[in-house]
């Protein structure tokens, strides 16, 4: 990590896309609060200013010291990091009297200025401000613009490495044709990036600072079947060998047949795990228990007292490693300082656990988890599996949890969760281009791709209304039975998504799957709600 980018987080709900594009182009990158810039880094090679949801002219609005940087290393500001940039340097922002949001093109773009090397005239951007910059600051030049937005982008000389660039567009979303490639020009041309940063440096890195880090000591991880804790096993593994000790917990609560397949899978890779089957612990005290946030409570205690007492027997162990990852760090507190989304893996170690914490996956995001799973040879079916909750099936059963309501979701799961693995389609343009850069294997052939639904999506599964019964008709016979909901997302980070829009053979075939195999079922729903205002799980 010689050299990095500081992203400077204004509360943006893309600022952690803009951290994923510079990765994408081999460039380590930090997001920090907005006045968190580490003054004394001399690694620091560029400063990106992100967006916000505020007005520069709101009281509350977030406000940096820019002479911290500016004018020594090069600046590019986005959407509120433009309009900052131009409202604290003596220029106008002024409100508009409707938002401009949506999709533009860039009439006129200066193809001369390095921000918009190799640019195409009328390139397509996206826009999303309230606010808009009416005037730039003296000795700024406007270098693109709209049909409605004049200072669309605009830039100031200010030394060989030292510029400031602004732009009102969003070069971070998939609806900037060539966002990457104007982020390649400020990270890369302008920047100076070496592109040094990859999945097989990473392992490379980490791989010796974990040698270093833990020495000849025991470390114990506790898995969930999910990538990150995945990747960071075989990371360790590769670093500490058979120093490293895995347990994974059964709560009675995972997909059909999931205990057996990742232990089978673990084994595969050569790690040493212990597998703990604690499912009647788990069914016996969520016993008539109907609130989510109590089967939450319920479910984490259980698996520190399960975990804690398979940790015991460990002998001189004296660290627990975590599949801890970079939007994990982010979401756990927001630049207000206040919680947005707490993860049980951020915060320290449980109270009862006298032991160091290790993280070597923390400063990575999802996509990068990926490349590094890949990296170290795991298999793909291990590294593309959707987030899975870790409460697991007990926040998909709206109301209290018996292994008869599991048995039956685990079924409906199956079918739907096979369905989305075996059913194909072809994308092309943004669709492809997002999940190419998820980090989706895929060949490109006359500008478009095959994957399957399964990987097309961000997370998928199915809720039993296990308090709810409808009446339906089999053979001529009155049922009254439970509906299930499926449900499907895309999404880029979690913290926003949009339903899938599944086909309608698909959703009809899955349907009469379930309706016909799953005993207990009549009747199959599907979620259309996006996030916000909806959340992806239900409970």
């Amino acid at each position: 990590m010689n050299q990095k980018i500081i992203i400077l987080d204004f509360g943006s709900q893309t600022t952690q896309l803009i951290g994923r594009r510079v990765r994408e182009l081999d460039t380590f990158c930090e997001i920090l609060p907005y006045n968190k810039f580490p003054g004394d880094s001399s690694d620091v090679i560029g400063v990106i200013l992100s967006g916000s949801p505020y007005s520069v002219h709101d009281p509350e609005a977030f406000k940096v010291d820019l002479s911290q940087f500016m004018g020594k290393i090069p600046v590019l500001g986005i959407c509120y990091g433009a309009q900052f940039i131009s409202h604290s340097l003596g220029g106008r922002v002024e409100k508009t009297d409707s938002r401009e949001y949506g999709r533009a093109n860039l009439e006129t773009v200066d193809t001369s200025n390095a921000l918009f090397k190799d640019f195409e005239q009328h390139s397509q951007v996206w826009m999303s401000h309230g606010d808009t910059i009416t005037a730039i600051p003296e000795g700024f030049h406007t270098i693109a613009s709209t049909k409605d937005v004049r200072q669309a982008a605009f830039w100031a000389p200010a030394g060989e490495k030292a510029a400031v660039w602004a732009v009102q567009f969003h070069p971070e979303v998939f609806h900037t044709l060539q966002g990457k490639q104007l982020l390649k020009n400020f990270v890369v041309d302008i920047c100076g990036s070496k592109q040094q940063w990859s999945a097989a440096s990473f392992v490379d890195t980490t791989v010796a600072e974990l040698k270093k880090q833990l020495a000849d000591d025991r470390v114990i991880l506790g898995l969930s079947g999910g990538v990150d804790s995945s990747v960071a096993a075989v990371l360790l593994n590769k670093a500490v060998g058979n120093r490293l000790t895995c347990i994974f917990v059964d709560h009675g609560m995972l997909r059909k047949n999931e205990f057996q397949q990742v232990m089978d899978d673990y084994r595969v890779l050569g790690l040493n795990v212990i597998g703990v089957d604690a499912s009647q612990k788990f069914f016996a005290d969520l016993a008539g228990v109907t609130d989510p946030e109590e089967k939450r409570k319920i479910i984490g205690s259980d698996f520190v007292e399960v975990f804690n007492t398979e940790a015991k027997k460990i002998a001189d162990a004296k660290w627990l490693a975590q599949g801890t990852i970079y939007p994990d760090r982010i979401e756990s507190l927001n630049i207000t300082g206040k919680v947005i989304k707490s993860h049980h893996n951020v915060g320290g170690l449980p109270k009862e656990m006298d032991l160091q914490l290790c993280e070597p996956l923390k400063w990575l995001f999802k996509d990068e988890v990926r490349r590094v799973g890949r990296q170290l040879g795991m298999p793909e079916h291990l590294i593309t599996r959707h987030p899975f909750p870790g409460p697991g099936l007990a926040v998909r059963i709206l109301g209290d949890i018996t292994p008869e309501k599991v048995r039956i979701l685990q079924d409906a799961d199956d079918i739907y969760i096979r369905g989305l693995r075996d059913y194909k389609v072809r994308l092309s343009g943004e669709e492809a281009r997002r999940v190419l850069a998820a980090g989706v294997p895929a060949d490109m052939q006359d500008g478009t791709i095959e994957v399957s639904l399964y990987d097309q999506i961000w997370q998928a599964g199915v809720i039993l209304l296990s308090s709810v019964r409808s009446v339906g008709v089999m053979g001529d016979e009155r049922t009254y039975e439970h509906p299930v909901a499926l449900r499907a997302v895309t999404s880029t980070d979690a913290m926003t998504a949009d339903w899938a829009h599944l086909p309608y053979d698909f959703l009809a075939h899955v349907s009469n799957e379930i309706i016909n195999k799953v005993r207990g079922v009549n009747r199959v729903c599907y979620d259309i709600s996006s996030k916000p205002p909806a959340t992806i799980e239900w409970e």
